[in-house]
């Protein structure tokens, strides 16, 4: 009863306010100042994405434990499987030495029964990292002659050069074609082509047109394929490997066959790193930071550098 007296109350007194010509407002007047909210710390300075502090670089560095005088090694099992089966993860990778491992390479083929003439292939990660920050080695590609070629056949090469007389010598020697400009408008169609193309200095501005067609393959005074004595470059492009850096940082070639003697796939992989790791400055430590071997039909097996390069050129 006492409920229904304030409600018929409160209703009375809204009547008497329209009457006077008031109004009756839930809201709140808008004349009442609000109480904003004060800040009373500074705003954080933005910082540029690209600028790194010297604080979050050391942050970065990976701790290196050293574990070799340890019971096992750091994180995993042992250093050595017990038995024939074992799961990889619980133990270290094993890294055998060159022969060891061109040896098991030789014992994988016969007992799978795969070809003896397979092609063995070298997978090389390096530090492309210099003295000064955010500058590296610039992607190299390299050719040379090793001390025992594996393939049968020759390279094709063709030879620009206006030079007639120069251009039947190397005709006589061994090129698959030769001529001036003339053979600029065959290749661009693709009615002649060759597995490297070497030129003489005066010519190269003429086969600018040929850049997107051939790319790794025009000839460039850095990759030795522009060159005034062309019998003598001729001479090696014939029988030279060729190798490149891919990838920022890897170099994978193929290096001999399988059924090739072992001295003389370890002297083509010697060969191979010594021309690798003269494109960095020695003092600068190791340029190689792993090393793969492998043939067409094996598991890859990593292997040590050390006993194949001189205390020279590896420290």
């Amino acid at each position: 009863m006492a409920t229904c007296t304030r409600t018929v109350w409160k209703v009375l007194a809204g009547c008497q306010l329209l009457r006077a010509g008031g109004s009756v407002s839930t809201a709140t007047s808008q004349n009442v100042p609000r109480s904003l909210p004060v800040r009373t710390f500074a705003s954080v300075r933005p910082q540029r994405k690209g600028k790194k502090t010297e604080e979050k670089e050391e942050q970065k560095v990976k701790k290196v434990i050293d574990d070799k005088d340890a019971y096992k090694p750091y994180g995993k099992t042992a250093w050595v499987p017990v038995d024939d089966v074992y799961i990889l993860s619980y133990y270290p990778r094993a890294i055998y030495d060159a022969g060891e491992a061109i040896d098991m390479l030789k014992g994988f083929q016969v007992l799978d029964f795969t070809p003896p003439d397979q092609p063995v292939y070298m997978d090389l990660r390096l530090d492309m990292k210099l003295e000064k920050k955010k500058k590296k080695v610039e992607p190299f590609t390299s050719s040379l002659r090793l001390p025992h070629p594996f393939s049968t056949e020759m390279n094709k090469v063709l030879v620009f050069t206006q030079d007639a007389d120069q251009a039947k010598s190397a005709l006589e020697n061994g090129a698959a074609f030769a001529g001036g400009d003339g053979l600029i408008q065959e290749v661009f169609d693709g009615t002649i082509s060759a597995d490297y193309y070497i030129a003489v200095p005066d010519i190269v501005p003429k086969l600018l047109p040929l850049k997107s067609k051939l790319r790794n393959r025009f000839p460039k005074s850095n990759r030795g394929s522009v060159s005034n004595h062309i019998l003598q470059t001729l001479d090696l492009f014939k029988t030279c490997q060729t190798f490149m850096v891919e990838n920022e940082c890897y170099v994978r070639t193929q290096i001999a066959v399988l059924n090739m003697p072992k001295e003389h796939i370890l002297a083509n992989m010697k060969n191979i790193l010594a021309d690798v790791c003269s494109h960095r400055p020695a003092n600068l430590g190791p340029f190689i930071e792993r090393a793969i071997i492998s043939s067409q039909t094996s598991e890859a097996l990593w292997f040590k550098t050390e006993d194949l390069l001189s205390s020279q050129e590896q420290e």
